[in-house]
C-alpha cells in the first residue's frame, strides 16, 4: 500500500510540474519604483515590437471610482513588427492580437511589480489553430524583453483556466453589395465609431495595418484593407482588477475589421469576454457581470452595423 501511494503523490507531482495556466506572471521587486511602466515599453519596441497603447489607469479609476487599489496599472499594448504580419497572412483572425495585452500592476501596499501576457498556447485555443511557430516565436520574444527589463522577476503561470465550450472570438460579416468596398467600408466604420461611446466603450488606438502588410504600397497585401481598434470601457477593467489584476493582459481588446482580396464580405471579429472569465479564472459575480454586459453591448454595435 505505500508503493502505491507514493506512485500516486509522484504521478499528482508529474501533473502539476506539467499544468500550466494561459497566462505567463512575472513577478519582481520593485520596492524603489524604479521599474516603471515606460521602461518596459522602451525595452519592447527596442527588440522589434510596435507600441499599440500606454495606458496608465490610476488617473481615471480615480477620476471615476474616487479610489484605486494600485501604484501602477497600466494597459500596455504591443505588436511584433514583423512576425505579427507573416501571422496575419497566414491567419487572418490573428488580427485581434494585433496588437496584443502586457498587462502591468503593483498593489498600493506591494513592493512586488507583477506583469502578464498570454501564453502562445492559449492565443491559439483563441484563435483556434495549432499552436503555430510563428506564435511559438512571438512569445519566445515577448518573455526574452521580460526577462531582460525585469531583472531578478520570478516567472510563474496563472492557474489553470476555467473550460469554456462559447465561441472564444465573436465574429460578424458584412456582405458587400457588388464589387464597390471603399464606400461600404467608410460607412460602416464611421457608424462603428459612433456606437462605441453610447455603450461607454472608448478607443484609445486604431491602426490602418494593410499600410504595414503592404509596406506603405509598395508589396501586395492578400487584404483590400485591415484595420484594428483597440476598445476599452473603464468599468470593466476597474471591476475585474479588483479580483483579477492579471487579466489587464486581455485589456484593451482588439477589434479586427478586414476584407481580403477576392472576397465580398467585410469580416469583424475580437476577443470574448469569455476568455477573461476563462484564462483569468475570472469567478467574482460582480466582475463576472459586467463582463458579459460588455459582450452583449459590444455586440449589439457590431450586429447593428452589419445587418
Amino acid at each position: 500500500m505505500k508503493k502505491i501511494v507514493v506512485l500516486i503523490v509522484a504521478l499528482l507531482c508529474a501533473v502539476s510540474l506539467y499544468a500550466q495556466g494561459d497566462l505567463h506572471i512575472f513577478d519582481v521587486n520593485n520596492k524603489e519604483g524604479k521599474i516603471t511602466t515606460l521602461k518596459i515599453e522602451e525595452a519592447f519596441t527596442s527588440k522589434g515590437f510596435t507600441l499599440g497603447v500606454n495606458s496608465e489607469m490610476n488617473l481615471p479609476f480615480n477620476k471615476q471610482f474616487k479610489q484605486t487599489d494600485f501604484k501602477v496599472f497600466t494597459l500596455l499594448t504591443v505588436y511584433h513588427t514583423a512576425l505579427a504580419q507573416d501571422l496575419i497572412k497566414k491567419y487572418p483572425q490573428a488580427g485581434v492580437f494585433t496588437p496584443m495585452g502586457i498587462g502591468i500592476y503593483q498593489g498600493l501596499n506591494e513592493d512586488t511589480l507583477h506583469v502578464s501576457a498570454l501564453t502562445s498556447d492559449a492565443q491559439a485555443k483563441i484563435l483556434g489553430i495549432d499552436n503555430d511557430e510563428i506564435l511559438k516565436q512571438i512569445e519566445k520574444d515577448v518573455l526574452k524583453v521580460l526577462n531582460t527589463v525585469l531583472e531578478g522577476a520570478k516567472h510563474r503561470y496563472s492557474e489553470d483556466s476555467l473550460k469554456e465550450s462559447r465561441a472564444l472570438v465573436t465574429k460578424f460579416e458584412f456582405v458587400l453589395d457588388g464589387d464597390e468596398w471603399e464606400d461600404a467600408k467608410e460607412e460602416l466604420e464611421m457608424n462603428l465609431e459612433a456606437g462605441f461611446e453610447p455603450f461607454g466603450f472608448v478607443m484609445p488606438s486604431f491602426l490602418a495595418y494593410n499600410d504595414e502588410l503592404t509596406q506603405e504600397g509598395t508589396i501586395e497585401s492578400p487584404f483590400d484593407f485591415y484595420d484594428t481598434y483597440s476598445i476599452c470601457k473603464l468599468k470593466v477593467i476597474y471591476t475585474v482588477s479588483k479580483s483579477r489584476p492579471e487579466a489587464a493582459a486581455f485589456a484593451p481588446c482588439t477589434l479586427m475589421v478586414y476584407k481580403k482580396k477576392g472576397e465580398n464580405k467585410i469580416v469583424l471579429g475580437f476577443p470574448a469576454v469569455y476568455n477573461w472569465m476563462s484564462s483569468a479564472k475570472v469567478q467574482d459575480k460582480a466582475a463576472q457581470k459586467v463582463l458579459l454586459k460588455a459582450q452583449k453591448d459590444f455586440e449589439s454595435i457590431l450586429r447593428d452595423v452589419t445587418e
